[in-house]
């Protein structure tokens, strides 16, 4: 080849390079979470508006699937203005103190427990008995199987000790092992809430704090512990303050290992046994 030229005599063609353009990348804003749980709040407000007041709303009684975990046998919702909230008779447990945090593992976002995570925890000198939430799930299974839920008079919350609050509805029906309970709860604390497989209701939903933000206008507010100096029976108890009531009254119990209830909003404190008792059969009490 002699001066650019092959040897037939023609020049090679160039290849003709196309420039592409860069667009310029736009950033993406993050949210975040609590303006989410604000607009869920605002949108469940206009819903009530639209509501005529005083009508409870029937829910049908049809099938569920098998993916649903919905109890579609309990037949309230829970109420939403403050003259519902102050008119049903009804128990309110908040579960104070739960071990309701997420880890990032090979295998993706877990639910921290001291079974699976035993390494980390030492790496993250923690100990074992705060990653407990095996604990909040024994409760909420104690709870939502009692009949003064599936009467329809029960409301849960759950306040973790990283100050999440969690309302959960009455007609959820939890999963009963421990890694699909894990699994929701994952869910739960990243999208911040959950909803039946129809999308019509929320099962679970993060909320805003305080957890009295949620309470009737005048309720008593009880909290429970082993070492309380007010010894009482729990049957008696009841008696002999609610009997003939129809006022709610809230209770608060801790859904960890060891320690005290922590909640400065309690009108008082008692204990109705004088053996410690686990969170579990507390709840059942």
């Amino acid at each position: 080849m002699e001066n650019g030229k092959n040897k037939r005599g023609k020049r090679p063609q160039r290849k003709e390079v196309k420039k592409i353009r860069k667009e310029p990348v736009k950033e993406e804003v993050k949210k975040d979470p609590i303006d989410d749980i604000e607009e869920e709040e605002e949108e469940e407000q206009e819903e009530v508006k639209e509501e005529k007041p005083n009508v409870i709303q029937l829910v049908e009684n049809k099938p569920a699937p098998a993916n649903l975990i919905l109890n579609p046998a309990l037949p309230p919702r829970l109420p939403k203005t403050q003259a519902e909230k102050d008119s049903q008779r009804r128990l309110i447990v908040v579960l104070e103190g739960a071990n309701l945090e997420t880890v990032k593992t090979r295998e993706g976002f877990n639910l921290l427990n001291c079974d699976d995570h035993a390494f980390l925890l030492r790496k993250q000198e923690k100990d074992a008995n705060e990653a407990r939430p095996d604990i909040t799930h024994q409760c909420l299974l104690t709870l939502l199987d009692s009949p003064i839920n599936k009467s329809g008079h029960l409301q849960i919350y759950i306040h973790t000790v990283h100050n999440v609050l969690i309302e959960v509805n009455p007609r959820i029906r939890i999963p009963r092992t421990f890694p699909r309970f894990s699994g929701l709860m994952v869910q739960l604390l990243q999208k911040l809430s959950i909803r039946s497989s129809e999308g019509a209701e929320r099962l679970m939903r993060v909320i805003q704090n305080p957890v009295t933000k949620y309470f009737p206008t005048k309720c008593l507010k009880i909290g429970t512990e082993y070492d309380a100096k007010k010894l009482v029976d729990i049957q008696d108890y009841v008696q002999a303050n609610f009997k003939g009531k129809d006022e709610p009254v809230v209770f608060v119990i801790g859904a960890f290992a060891h320690g005290d209830v922590k909640a400065d909003y309690l009108d008082e404190t008692i204990s109705f046994s004088s053996y410690p008792l686990s969170a579990s059969v507390a709840c059942g009490k």
